[in-house]
């Protein structure tokens, strides 16, 4: 649905994003994650051809994004905490000019979203609440069954009913099937709802992108408690690369293990602190991100 082979995009001296290679699978809903100014807004800006590469390039649904047409944005739904909408417009206005442009307009689809977020159809735009007008966005966006969903941060200052119910009309497009997504926030604990995949970026460059259910088994935090009237600091020095969020006591020490592999770290961890009790939990995918933004972060407060 979406690949990127070196995609590189320049604002003077400045590379908002660096030989990005990524390919989003098709039927995927993909997690878009990062600090700000990491790059994700660029790269999808890039990829709805909103702005051109500097180098490298990109293909959505198959075409160049440079070359991408009526004929490719009728399948493709874009939302974004700073769209513009027609505020003169009501909503059932907005829904009613948007239809003749999509040939794939689902009337009964729209219908059930608009009940479903409790969107008012009879109020103008501009007199709806910033969350109801990134509900009418999103209801519009949906309505006519899009291959491609591109969300750049939907839940930004939205409370959270709010996103509850931006979140509750994307998976009723998503129990339907046949579509991709690739969502952009800082709001991990909903799209962590919504996703299978999740791409990482940091600086511009690709971290890395896997199935979410690969990243959650690998991460664990261990929690590793020594026997009464023993020590852990001679057996907890240095800490392995994998060992992020690393922090000690005598007798207790707490990381998140990255390269968690089931039966074979749980051997190596008892091998390590014999007699010890050690537990290994799983995280969610917001400690995940602070675990793994700490420790890249690590290198330069160090050189600072």
């Amino acid at each position: 649905m979406i690949v990127t082979e070196r995609l590189t995009r320049r604002f003077g001296s400045i590379e908002a994003v660096r030989d990005l290679s990524l390919t989003v699978p098709d039927g995927s809903i993909c997690g878009f994650i990062g600090a700000n100014g990491a790059g994700k807004t660029t790269t999808l800006k890039l990829l709805m051809n909103l702005i051109a590469p500097t180098s490298g390039q990109a293909t959505v649904l198959g075409v160049d994004s440079r070359k991408l047409g009526p004929a490719q944005f009728a399948q493709i739904g874009y939302v974004s905490e700073n769209q513009e909408l027609p505020d003169d417009l009501t909503t059932r206005q907005l829904l009613a000019y948007l239809r003749p442009f999509y040939p794939t307009w689902d009337d009964a689809l729209a219908d059930r979203l608009c009940r479903l977020l409790d969107l008012p159809l009879d109020r103008r735009l501009k007199a709806l609440s910033r969350g109801m007008r990134m509900k009418a966005a999103v209801a519009s966006s949906l309505a006519y069954r899009p291959r491609l969903l591109v969300m750049d941060e939907p839940f930004s200052g939205l409370d959270p009913v709010m996103r509850d119910d931006l979140v509750r009309g994307i998976l009723e497009l998503a129990g339907d099937g046949g579509w991709s997504a690739i969502i952009s926030s800082h709001d991990l604990q909903e799209i962590e709802r919504l996703i299978d995949f999740v791409a990482y970026l940091e600086d511009g460059r690709l971290a890395f992108a896997e199935p979410i259910a690969t990243l959650q088994a690998r991460f664990r935090q261990v929690d590793v408690i020594a026997a009464p009237g023993a020590s852990l600091a001679a057996l907890a020095t240095p800490p392995p690369p994998a060992w992020l969020s690393y922090a000690s006591t005598d007798r207790a020490l707490r990381f998140i293990h990255s390269q968690y592999a089931g039966d074979d770290t749980e051997r190596d961890l008892a091998a390590r602190f014999p007699d010890a009790q050690i537990q290994t939990t799983p995280i969610s995918l917001r400690d995940t991100f602070i675990a793994v933004a700490r420790e890249r972060r690590r290198p330069e407060e160090a050189r600072a």
